[in-house]
């Protein structure tokens, strides 16, 4: 395929019989120009075991004081529940009662083994309220660092047009009143003088691409079963081989944090040692990308929480004015960092600023989940810095800057059976992030003026361009349009122009559809049902689980 080509099919549908005869050749002509990545991986236990009905010990919240109801603030009993609930061993199931719970102070789940749990998100369930943004909180300490980068920066959200010149707030990006973390541990990088000295444990020479085998020496201490860390750096600036290794020699120009953060992993993987050999180790997951000598990189130690829960809880923010982007005030709802094997399942989110925000987890499965309101959120369900990250049956049916994204340093995580039904973009943040699958999603939009519209997003500043590396896929996606009876021509799909390499196979819906994706882009089966393989990824884990 030509390079910024348009690629423009105007045939008619093909018959469901046609359809059951054929597979799309990506998944039959085992090419490297045609690689795929395998996102089977993704979610809870790598995908190979259901989310769990936990069991436990049970502790009632409305034995420490919370009442439902009662028009009155419940933060300090819940939070008593919640320090019973720590001293328990075993698994702990913190009980919320049904009914309408008033919290404003944030509840930090901090151990595995937890489960947090309301009766349901119906009209019988359990509903937390929040009456005023966490701006209003006492600063947060695992946010130190962050404030102090803001300022440091000046970042502020400039719209000379509009009258505007303030501060980003901290919360416009992290933060949540429910707030999973490890007391102490950083979890996100922003300036250099506070990068801390990793816990090594083996020096990584070599690795292919799409495999699980390791070449290490220096071993300290691995043994099979360890939750650990890879990490790959780029310590030769802005020529260095693994920014020409990260994005496969593509007409795209890489953004100044590829180079001036030596010290940052620029690639990290979250991965399960399976197999110890001498200097072979064999992990669970597939690298994505090669490893060399040049990359220095090295597995180290990897701290998180296992087996954490949230479910069965609606969550509801009063509908305040938005005055601008990045200056959020703070009414996120989840905010999930350091758990790996944890879920979050049967939650309702109503008039967030974000309503799930994810930062340094794996495998973790977040499925069955509403954002709505009348409030114009920042993010619904984000993933920026997380690998093998499962977003299942997500409805999203408020308005969203960035609706359904992959943020920086995401890696091998997936959309699945998602659907927007305000103003959808489907958006990738730079910041080195690639190998992320769209899968099954269903978008409903208006096509504009011109007979087109934006629907793939490239986010994110300059300095972490481009908005995503190769193989970024698309799998299945259904595009509802508005008044198709009015529609006389192909609808062009348009946005990204600096994403490499993407695999954009099976556009359709109820017209026809164009596709402009920039550089380089796979497309296959445009406008063609994809019954025979709706999900690339059930498909991909039956495949792999045979």
């Amino acid at each position: 395929m030509k390079r910024h080509a348009l690629f423009i099919c105007y045939s008619l549908f093909i018959s469901i019989n046609a359809i059951g005869q054929e597979l799309p050749k990506i998944l039959t002509q085992k090419l490297m120009t045609n690689y795929l990545p395998d996102f089977s991986y993704a979610g809870y236990h790598f995908g190979e075991s259901q989310l769990p009905e936990a069991n436990g010990k049970i502790i009632n919240a409305v034995d420490f004081g919370v009442k439902a109801n009662d028009v009155l603030d419940d933060s300090k009993a819940l939070l008593k529940a919640v320090k019973a609930a720590n001293a328990v061993e075993g698994n702990v199931i913190l009980q919320l009662p049904a009914g309408k719970i008033i919290l404003s102070d944030i509840v930090y789940i901090e151990r595995s083994n937890f489960v947090l749990r309301g009766t349901g998100t119906g009209e019988n369930g359990t509903e937390i309220y929040f009456p005023r943004p966490m701006m209003y909180l006492q600063n947060p300490e695992s946010l130190a660092e962050l404030r102090e980068y803001l300022t440091t920066f000046d970042k502020r959200q400039r719209e000379p047009e509009n009258n505007i010149d303030l501060p980003f707030s901290q919360y416009a990006w992290s933060g949540g009143f429910i707030w999973t973390q490890i007391p102490g541990e950083r979890v996100k990088s922003y300036l250099d003088k506070y990068e801390p000295t990793p816990s090594f444990l083996a020096k990584v020479s070599s690795g292919n691409m799409g495999e699980n085998t390791l070449t290490v020496s220096e071993v300290k201490g691995l043994k099979v079963g360890d939750i650990v860390e890879l990490q790959l750096f780029n310590k030769d600036g802005e020529n260095g081989e693994i920014i020409k290794d990260l994005y496969k020699g593509a007409n795209v120009k890489p953004g100044s944090h590829h180079w001036k953060f030596p010290k940052l992993p620029i690639v990290r993987q979250q991965v399960e040692i399976t197999k110890i050999s001498g200097s072979k180790i064999t992990i669970k997951t597939p690298l994505t990308i090669a490893i060399k000598p040049s990359y220095q990189a090295q597995l180290v130690e990897w701290k998180h929480l296992n087996e954490v829960g949230i479910e069965h809880i609606r969550f509801t923010f009063p509908d305040i004015p938005r005055v601008a982007h990045h200056v959020e005030p703070g009414n996120n709802a989840i905010f999930l960092t350091r758990v790996f094997n944890s879920w979050v399942k049967d939650v309702t989110i109503t008039n967030a600023d974000s309503g799930i925000l994810c930062e340094e987890i794996s495998n973790v499965t977040i499925q069955d989940i509403v954002t709505d309101g009348s409030h114009m959120a920042h993010y619904t369900v984000t993933l920026g810095g997380v690998h093998n990250v499962l977003v299942k049956n997500l409805k999203i049916y408020n308005k969203s800057v960035h609706p359904l994204s992959f943020n920086t340093f995401a890696t091998k995580n997936v959309y699945q059976n998602c659907e927007i039904f305000a103003d959808p973009v489907l958006d990738q943040h730079s910041g080195a992030n690639h190998q992320n699958l769209f899968d099954n999603i269903t978008v409903h939009l208006m096509p504009d003026i011109n007979n087109s519209y934006a629907l793939f997003g490239g986010g994110g500043a300059d300095y972490w361009k481009p908005s995503h590396g190769p193989f970024s896929t698309f799998w299945n996606l259904t595009v509802q349009v508005t008044n198709p009876e009015k529609i006389t021509k192909p609808v062009l799909l348009y946005g990204m122009k600096d994403g490499p390499f993407a695999r954009i196979v099976g556009v359709n819906g109820n017209a026809k559809f164009e596709v402009k994706y920039e550089p380089d882009a796979y497309i296959e089966f445009l406008n063609t049902s994809m019954d025979k393989v709706p999900s690339l990824y059930e498909y991909q884990l039956k495949k792999r689980l045979k």
